[in-house]
């Protein structure tokens, strides 16, 4: 007897083995999606301290003992798509070569204040505020998601 298509009970079988692997994947793919935020914050966080730096050394040459007033051109808060930590409102200082756009989802950093900026992993905002009497640019390390970044 010759079969052209398979029994209830394989494809039963298949969809149970399926369902078993799709049960372990998906946390493993939730928790990568975290990871990858976390990540990208990091990188994010050391660059602008290092440019902030940077900045910092370019004033001290031309005789301003001061750091940056603040990181970008832009006014109180930003909406998507516009430039952050480009420059500190002078076409002569720039903080960062290019941009960070801002954006509200997950993944990215928007201005929440005149120097505070979030960051979001997940569902969580993660607020980090630039000081600029002592070039600072920190997040409330009580917060689980502030420790994970700047450790």
């Amino acid at each position: 007897m010759k079969r052209n298509a398979f029994t209830l009970v394989e494809l039963i079988f298949v969809i149970v083995v399926l369902g078993i692997l799709a049960a372990v994947a998906i946390p493993r793919l939730g928790s990568n999606m975290e990871h990858a935020q976390i990540a990208k914050a990091q990188g994010d966080v050391a660059a602008l301290r290092s440019a902030i730096a940077s900045a910092r050394q370019k004033m001290l040459v031309t005789g301003t003992n001061a750091y940056p007033s603040k990181l970008d051109h832009l006014g109180v808060t930003s909406s998507d798509g516009d430039p952050l930590f480009d420059n500190n409102g002078t076409a002569t200082m720039t903080i960062l070569t290019y941009p960070i756009y801002s954006n509200a989802s997950s993944g990215h950093w928007r201005k929440t204040g005149n120097n505070t900026y979030a960051f979001k992993v997940i569902d969580t905002d993660i607020t980090f505020t630039y000081t600029s009497s002592n070039g600072q640019f920190d997040c409330l390390h009580s917060e689980i998601y502030c420790q994970r970044i700047t450790e």
